[in-house]
């Protein structure tokens, strides 16, 4: 396995440990431990670590191990507002300058969440949902807003999840992105952002729930680890 590879099968690895609650926001990741545990280097565990501290998900600390995020609920609440407005210009945009090959990648990627749903586990079903909207944002051609969008995504990811995993509803999932790709292949730009309003339009409260909740079950920053390497 090249060096590359190896880093993002770490990255992969914690990042789903995060997602699922395995490792809680303010849960130390010791660099030499979790090496050891995963049967790598500490080279490339280290950058895995900065890879996840540029999505939002480790934070990095000086002399000190890095631990999981804490979720700030101003600062959440404040992109998740940026995000839905990059959500809804995406579509926009998408209808616009898709070419048709992006939209059979979007269309593909929607049949496979309707037919796996019922089998896959809560993380991979969140990832492909992800990927959906990521190819949305592609779809625009606007490479600003591709980048944007991609970096908003990557800090809201783990609120975001536990947001999904709330209203993980069959019926609601399909429905909502299934009215997203009809207008994309309409090029119906106002019934798109519609579509799009529709599916996030209980995103902001239910993020703003589950932070409280995950918040609400934490050790007070005084009582965490204090811990080197």
């Amino acid at each position: 396995m090249n060096s590359q590879a190896l880093v993002t099968g770490i990255v992969d690895t914690l990042r789903r440990d995060i997602l699922r609650g395995v490792l809680k926001p303010g849960t130390p990741v010791k660099e030499r431990d979790t090496s050891t545990e995963m049967g790598v280097s500490r080279t490339p565990m280290r950058e895995a670590l900065r890879v996840l501290a540029e999505e939002g998900l480790i934070t990095l600390r000086h002399a000190r191990s890095p631990i999981v995020s804490l979720l700030d609920l101003k600062t959440v609440s404040d992109q998740t507002e940026v995000l839905i407005t990059l959500e809804r210009l995406s579509a926009k945009l998408a209808c616009r300058h898709a070419r048709d090959a992006e939209l059979e990648q979007i269309q593909t990627t929607m049949e496979r969440m309707q037919r796996d749903f019922d089998t896959f586990d809560t993380v991979t079903l969140f990832e492909l949902d992800m990927s959906f909207h990521s190819q949305i944002a592609a779809a625009s051609q606007n490479a600003s807003l591709t980048e944007t969008h991609k970096l908003y995504l990557q800090r809201l990811w783990y609120p975001r999840f536990l947001a999904a995993a709330k209203r993980q509803s069959r019926e609601r999932v399909l429905t909502d992105h299934a009215a997203i790709l009809a207008a994309l292949l309409e090029r119906d730009e106002v019934a798109a952002q519609k579509a799009v309003e529709q599916h996030l339009l209980y995103l902001a409260d239910d993020i703003q729930e589950q932070v409280k909740l995950v918040n609400s079950g934490l050790e007070s920053p005084s009582n965490t680890e204090k811990d080197t390497e």
